[in-house]
Formats: C-alpha cells, sequence, structure tokens
C-alpha cells in the first residue's frame, strides 16, 4: 500500500510507510499495516480523510525552485515561519513532494515531483545521487581539511565525507569552494565544516543528480521540466519507461515578496553555475557515477 500511495503523490514510500506505522493511515475504516495490499474496492484515509487512491501510475512531474533562505521546508510550521509549499503551484489531486530538504538558511536548488518512486530513488541513499554546493567560509581551507573532508569524519550520526572539494576562488576573507556530497543528511555540509572548526557563511545547493539551477533562476524562481527533461531525470534514477507529464511553464514574475538580491556569490558566478551550457532551461548532464541506482 505505501507503494500505490507513494505513486499517488502523497509522500515518499518512507513518509508512507512511517504513517502506516502511526496509524494514520486506514483502510475500510481498519488501521493499515506496512505491506498491506489494496485494491480498486478498498476505502483509503489519511489522518481520518477519504483519498482518491489511484492504481495506475501518473505522469511524473518535475519542479525545480531556487530557494531563498529564511524559508523553511515543510507545510506547516508552529513558529508561523515562511514555507516553500507556499509558492508552489496547484497540483490537482496528489501532492508536491520535496526530494530532500534545505535548512532554513541554506539557498539554492529544491526539486519536487509528484512521483513518490522518483523521489524515493532521488533521496534514498543507497542510490547515491550526487548533490553539489557553492560552500563560502571565513578563510581557505589547508591541505589537511581537503584531506579529512574527502577521506571522512566522525559525526553524530556516522562517518560523513566529501566526494570532491573544489576550489572556487573569492576575495578578501571570504571564500569558496565547490563541495560534492552523494547523500542527503541533516545540515550534513555545515556540520562537517563545523567538525573543522570552520564557520559555513553561506551554502547554495546548485546541482540534485543530473539537474543543475540555471543561472537566470533568481531566489523565489519556479521552473517546471518538460516531458523531456522529466524523461531524463527518470532515466538517470533508472525508471526508464515510466510516463511524463507535459510541462506546464509557471507564470513569470514568481518571485514576490522576495527581499533584495545580495551579492556575495561564488566568483564568476551571475547565479550558481548549471552544470552544462548556460541557459533558461535545465541541462540534464551526463549521468554522474552514483546517480544511477548500482546494478543500473
Amino acid at each position: 500500500m505505501h507503494k500505490v500511495l507513494a505513486s499517488c503523490g502523497f509522500g515518499s514510500r518512507r513518509a508512507m510507510e512511517e504513517m502506516i506505522v502511526a496509524g494514520r493511515i486506514t483502510v475500510n475504516r481498519m488501521p493499515a499495516e506496512v505491506g498491506q495490499k489494496v485494491g480498486p474496492g478498498d476505502e483509503v484515509r489519511i489522518n481520518g480523510e477519504l483519498v482518491h487512491v489511484r492504481f495506475a501510475e501518473p505522469r511524473a512531474r518535475v519542479l525545480m525552485y531556487h530557494k531563498p533562505a529564511g524559508e523553511i521546508v515543510t507545510r506547516d510550521d508552529p513558529e508561523g515561519r515562511p514555507t516553500v509549499f507556499a509558492n508552489l503551484p496547484s497540483i490537482g489531486s496528489g501532492k508536491w513532494i520535496n526530494v530532500g530538504r534545505l535548512d532554513y538558511n541554506t539557498e539554492g536548488l529544491l526539486l519536487f515531483t509528484n512521483s513518490g518512486e522518483l523521489a524515493n530513488r532521488l533521496m534514498h541513499p543507497r542510490y547515491e545521487v550526487e548533490r553539489e554546493y557553492a560552500v563560502r567560509i571565513l578563510g581557505e581551507l589547508t591541505p589537511e581539511h581537503l584531506q579529512a573532508l574527502t577521506a571522512g569524519l566522525p559525526l553524530e550520526d556516522g562517518i560523513a565525507k566529501c566526494e570532491s572539494v573544489q576550489d572556487a576562488g573569492g576575495e578578501g576573507s571570504n571564500h569558496w569552494y565547490k563541495v560534492v556530497l552523494k547523500e542527503g543528511r541533516n545540515r550534513e555540509v555545515r556540520r562537517l565544516f563545523e567538525a573543522l572548526n570552520l564557520t559555513v557563511s553561506r551554502l547554495i545547493r546548485t546541482r540534485y543528480g543530473t539537474l543543475a539551477m540555471p543561472s537566470v533562476m533568481k531566489r523565489g524562481d519556479l521552473l517546471e521540466l518538460q516531458s523531456q527533461e522529466v524523461e531524463g531525470v527518470l532515466d538517470a534514477a533508472g525508471l526508464k519507461g515510466r510516463p511524463a507529464a507535459e510541462g506546464h511553464r509557471p507564470q513569470p514574475g514568481k518571485t514576490q515578496g522576495r527581499g533584495p538580491q545580495h551579492s556575495g556569490r561564488p566568483p564568476g558566478h551571475g547565479g550558481p553555475r548549471p552544470h552544462g551550457p548556460r541557459g533558461g532551461r535545465p541541462e540534464a548532464a551526463a549521468p554522474q557515477s552514483g546517480s544511477r541506482p548500482h546494478g543500473q
């Protein structure tokens, strides 16, 4: 059942499993069980609300969002802070699923999809999908710092490491680095640098898997991928042949309420550099090692 609900866009497979365990999902008014099978005649409720369950795989849609600092990646925040979901277009039945998270003070590329299966392939650690960040610190990394970051450092939730760390230049006391990881633990980049007594003063995600944020996207901008672009993402995730929806371009000017555009980007960047030619559409890069599931 968790697979069916995820494919309908109610959340990732893991999120659906957690909701089942928490007793928040019922089938025919009885508590659901992990692994339970459902059919067209079953009545499924989430948090007591009757939901429409489709048994045919929906056409996948993918949104790119340039998250500004000062927004939280949750649907409802008890503190009343701005949430990224307030900026997303209506999807009808189902829900937009965020592919990973960015913390409150982190900017950059945040992906959304209506496909729970695609979200799972992009997020689950076993698929080792690359995330690339532009990281600004005070001062410069020493050879010992670089060795430690790429060899691995002990954090409270286990050993973590960067796949690569490249110097991106800078002026004065601030210096930029391009950092690539293959997992998305909570505040992982910041915690890696903190483990070396280094403070990250600015953090921008510039790429997720084969999708890089186009330099023309300003903070708060949305861009929906066209069907051919979605097919490329599905293929890279090992889901070739899944149906992809035609993209619905968001209305221009989806930047209302955004604060001033501050300087301080990595040297040479009018915006985070896309992974491929510059332009208004995302460029699907050649598949990264680790962008596909093992065995693909």
